[in-house]
């Protein structure tokens, strides 16, 4: 008999990775525990080499499909001997090794339960399990503990707390765990009529709105949509007028349909192979797609344009709605333009009340703003337009360790802000402008928590070299060093990092 110890890094948390390793080490004879370290799992091992060796290979080769799990470092150790393999509490360790996820869809699993009758969660549109669900909005420290997310206030009810501390159950510390009796819930309010303690009979009532030609806020995983009936020329009018957006194109939200998820897509657009896979993709980003000549959705939806931004529902309350509608919805961010995607119940009524014909709340909050993601195809090529909610935060590698950890803190317009340490880079989801005070505020919130979250103090600021940018003098105000990059010098970084075989042919 042999012990290990193994050291696993990368994005293994809130990805169910424990029960994870302590499923297989079942199947593979082996004994011992596993834990959780401020990001980094470490697992100790004891059994033959032979099942040391099959449980190493199948860390990786059967890794949940959300996981990204690299082996950091195995080491051969004395330890006691163990009757049985165990789960340990998460610890803090003085230097972290933090992956944060990013907000998923709903799984196949959830989906299947919420349209079982004989469920406890039929219909219940906040279920999740640990292959699906909110993260990132709604983590407000780490280690990734219920207790430390948005969800700390929703007691689990013994049904819950049975299926949480089962290491056999697929929801076993699924940290948004929730269901009717215990979990978050809708509300409904137009001013004429008022839903609560009811989430169908709201649901319900949207889709009554909407079919009205009504405009309802909808609050959803990382923030507000604007929702309207998508076939009705009229409400698309109002809600362009109302939030005063002549022009710029509306995204589309369809119900997934037919084996592929994309019949209805399908009938209004053309769309490739590598667009259907896209659409479907976990993070279910908004696609850029070309719109069919005789599609039939109304002009006003992209004025002047042939192409469409579409994606799929991807929280249990989007299919919920979806599946009641039976059509496809315009889903725009729930903002004033050029501001960050409201997140809060009271300011969405108090901002977006002139806009709207009504609200469905929920009262999970949300702990930072995401908006959707946008990609579209170039040259057979996905390319990300806009990095938001089931992408972000993007982690990539640098080709060198830093010398003292970075912010950049990004431009005036459609800004974003990237943090980089050791040999690291995270970039936040898109935030906003920064001409409007809500858009500076948030800002500043995501420059504060990604250094919270990761544990990582920036020492130096980079920032436009215009000195007009809100980004570039919050930069020069912070007493840290600073550098400045012209603008267009940071669009050809831009190209280097994402193309570096562009680079090696030029040179």
């Amino acid at each position: 008999m042999k012990s290990k110890k193994i050291s696993v890094t990368g994005q293994v948390q809130g990805v169910g990775f424990r029960p994870f390793i302590y499923r297989i080490a079942h199947e593979h004879n082996v004994k011992g525990h596993v834990s959780n370290q401020t990001g980094t799992v470490i697992i100790v091992c004891q059994g033959t080499n032979e099942d040391i060796d099959s449980f190493i290979k199948a860390i990786i080769e059967k890794a949940p499909p959300l996981a990204k799990p690299n082996l950091n470092e195995i080491t051969e150790i004395q330890s006691e001997n163990f009757d049985e393999f165990s789960i340990k509490n998460s610890e803090q360790t003085d230097k972290p090794d933090i992956h944060i996820p990013p907000d998923y869809f709903t799984c196949d699993d959830c989906l299947e339960e919420m349209s079982d009758k004989t469920q406890r969660r039929f219909q219940y549109p906040f279920t999740n399990c640990t292959q699906c669900g909110p993260r990132y909005t709604i983590i407000d420290n780490l280690p990734y503990d219920r207790a430390n997310t948005s969800m700390a206030g929703f007691n689990l009810c013994p049904s819950c707390n049975k299926e949480y501390t089962d290491p056999l159950d697929r929801r076993f510390h699924a940290q948004p765990l929730a269901c009717p009796e215990c979990g978050p819930a809708l509300t409904f309010n137009s001013g004429r009529t008022q839903i609560e303690n009811d989430n169908l009979a709201a649901i319900n009532q949207a889709k009554d709105e909407i079919e009205q030609g009504h405009i309802i806020a909808i609050k959803g995983v990382g923030g507000y949509h604007l929702i309207c009936d998508a076939t009705n020329k009229k409400a698309i009018a109002r809600l362009r007028k109302r939030k005063q957006r002549p022009d710029k194109p509306l995204a589309v939200m369809f119900p997934a349909s037919g084996e592929d998820l994309l019949s209805l897509v399908k009938e209004h657009c053309d769309i490739t192979e590598t667009e259907a896979e896209l659409i479907k993709a976990p993070e279910r980003p908004i696609v850029v797609v070309s719109l069919k000549p005789a599609s039939g959705l109304p002009d006003n939806i992209a004025p002047g344009l042939n192409q469409l931004g579409v994606f799929l529902p991807y929280s249990p309350l989007h299919h919920l709605l979806l599946m009641q509608f039976q059509k496809p919805l315009i889903a725009t961010s729930g903002n004033i333009s050029g501001e960050p995607v409201i997140i809060d119940p009271e300011m969405a009524e108090k901002i977006l009340g002139a806009i709207c014909d009504g609200f469905l709340h929920h009262n999970r909050p949300i702990l930072r703003p995401a908006d959707d993601s946008v990609k579209r195809v170039i040259h057979s090529q996905p390319m990300l337009i806009r990095a938001g909610r089931g992408k972000a935060p993007i982690e990539l590698e640098l080709p060198w360790p830093l010398s003292s950890p970075v912010i950049a803190v990004g431009g005036h317009l459609k800004n974003t802000i990237a943090l980089a340490w050791d040999n690291r880079v995270v970039v936040s989801p898109h935030i906003s402008d920064l001409d409007s005070i809500r858009g500076f505020q948030v800002f500043q919130q995501v420059i504060e928590d990604l250094q919270r979250l990761y544990q990582v103090k920036a020492k130096k600021l980079i920032h436009d070299s215009h000195p007009g940018y809100q980004s570039s003098r919050w930069a020069k105000k912070q007493g840290l060093t600073t550098h400045a990059v012209w603008h267009h010098h940071a669009h050809a970084g831009t190209v280097a990092g994402q193309y570096p075989e562009i680079i090696n042919w030029l040179m």
